[in-house]
C-alpha cells in the first residue's frame, strides 16, 4: 500500500503533508456546556495524530448564538481558546497537522439554546421540514437576516480566524455545507431573498464568498479552506440546478483564492447516517475548476478499497469519518491492510470516553 496515492505526499498550504487520509470533521458533543473542550478532546486529537497527518476538527461555533448544540465547542471566548491550544499542542507534537473548522447552524439551531433565546436566522424565513432533533418539536420558521446581520457574520467569521490561528491551529476550514447558515444562503430552496444576496446564482454565493475574503484577510489563502456539498439535500437544502450553481462557486473559488490551502467537498449520498457503501463520483465537474488540493467526504469508511482507488485516479485526499473515530490509527491499518474496528453508532453523540478515546490501537501501533 506504500505505492498508493493515498500514501504520497502533497502540499496543503504552508504544510507538507507525507500522507492523504484525513480525519473528517465530526461532531461528537464532548466539549464542556460553556463549549470548553475537555482533557479527553484533547486525547482523542492526539491519538488520531500521525506524523505528516493531516486532520479537521469537529465543526466549532463562532460566537454565542450560532447554534447552541450543548457539548459542542466555541471559538469566541479565552477559556475556549485557552483549550484549543493544548488539541493543537498535542497534535503537533505527534507532527500531525490541524485545522479548525468553523460553523453557524443558522435555521438548523433553536432560539431555547441562545443566550436569551434569540430567534433563529437564516437567509430567509423558511423552516426546515420536520422535527428538530434539540427540541423534539417543529424546526422554528428562522428570522432572514438583514444586511446589518450579515456584515455582523462576516465580521465573526473573521474575528474565528484570528482565534483560530492565535490558538495555535495551522489553520480554518469555513463550514458552507450540510444545511447550515452558508449553505442556507447558497441553495435556491432555502434563499428566496431579492436583495443582493439573493435570486441568480451569483447572488446566492455572494455571502460565502464574502465570507472566505474576510477570513483570507485576517489569516491568508495558505490557511484557509472551505467545505461545500454540491447537490447535498440534508436538511431540506434543494438547489434547482446544483452542477451549475456550485461551479460558478468554485470558478469563484479559484478565479479570487487559488491559493487556498484546499477545498473539502461532500460526496452525495442518501443520507449522514446510514451506514450504506457509496461508490459513487458526482464531484467530477468541480475538480474539472478547482486547480489545488480536494479534499473528498462521505462514503468512504464502508468502502476503503473504493478510496484507495479513488485516491489513485483522482489525487484528492479522502477524508474518514467513521473509520477514522473506531481506529485512531487509521493511516497506519490502511497503509498495512490490517482489519479495522467496528464503529458504535450507539455512542457518536454521547458525552462520555466510551466510543470517544476508548477504541484500541493495532498492537504494533504505539499511542
Amino acid at each position: 500500500m506504500n505505492n498508493s496515492s493515498l500514501f504520497s505526499p502533497i502540499k496543503l498550504g504552508r504544510n507538507q503533508l507525507t500522507h492523504r487520509v484525513v480525519l473528517a470533521p465530526l461532531t461528537r458533543f464532548r466539549a464542556t456546556l460553556s463549549g470548553e473542550p475537555t482533557d479527553s478532546v484533547i486525547e482523542y486529537y492526539s491519538q488520531r495524530s500521525s506524523p505528516g497527518g493531516f486532520m479537521i476538527t469537529e465543526a466549532t461555533f463562532i460566537n454565542p448564538f450560532s447554534g447552541g448544540f450543548p457539548h459542542a465547542p466555541g471559538i469566541y471566548t479565552q477559556t475556549q481558546l485557552q483549550q484549543w491550544k493544548k488539541v493543537a499542542s498535542a497534535v503537533h507534537k505527534k507532527g500531525a497537522i490541524i485545522f479548525l473548522q468553523v460553523w453557524h447552524v443558522g435555521r438548523a439551531g433553536t432560539k431555547y439554546l441562545n443566550p436569551n433565546q434569540e430567534e433563529v436566522i437564516s437567509a430567509s424565513s423558511i423552516a426546515i421540514g420536520g422535527n428538530s432533533v434539540l427540541t423534539g418539536r417543529p424546526f422554528e420558521v428562522p428570522r432572514a437576516m438583514d444586511i446589518n446581520d450579515i456584515k455582523e457574520l462576516i465580521a465573526d467569521h473573521r474575528q474565528a480566524a484570528l482565534n483560530v490561528i492565535e490558538a495555535g491551529f495551522d489553520g480554518i476550514e469555513i463550514s458552507s455545507a450540510a444545511g447550515y447558515l452558508l449553505d442556507q444562503f447558497i441553495n435556491s430552496s432555502s434563499n428566496k431573498r431579492t436583495d443582493q444576496y439573493g435570486g441568480n446564482k451569483e447572488n446566492r454565493c455572494r455571502l460565502a464568498l464574502e465570507v472566505i475574503g474576510a477570513v483570507v484577510d485576517a489569516v491568508g489563502q495558505e490557511r484557509t479552506s472551505i467545505r461545500l456539498s454540491p447537490g447535498g439535500d440534508f436538511q431540506d437544502m434543494k438547489d434547482d440546478l446544483p452542477i451549475e450553481t456550485y461551479s460558478y462557486l468554485v470558478s469563484q473559488l479559484q478565479a479570487r483564492f487559488p491559493r487556498l490551502a484546499y477545498i473539502h467537498l461532500i460526496e452525495v449520498r442518501s443520507s449522514f447516517f446510514s451506514d450504506e457503501v457509496n461508490t459513487i463520483d458526482t464531484l467530477a465537474p468541480y475538480r474539472k475548476i478547482w486547480k489545488g488540493p480536494i479534499i473528498t467526504a462521505n462514503g468512504f469508511s464502508t468502502a476503503t478499497q473504493h478510496a484507495i482507488d479513488f485516491a489513485e485516479r483522482t489525487g484528492s485526499l479522502i477524508a474518514f469519518g467513521r473509520a477514522f473515530l473506531a481506529n485512531p490509527d487509521l493511516p497506519h491499518r490502511l497503509c498495512h491492510n490490517l482489519p479495522l474496528n467496528k464503529y458504535d453508532r450507539s455512542t457518536f453523540y454521547t458525552n462520555d470516553d466510551v466510543g470517544y478515546t476508548d477504541y484500541p490501537f493495532t498492537e504494533l501501533t504505539q499511542k
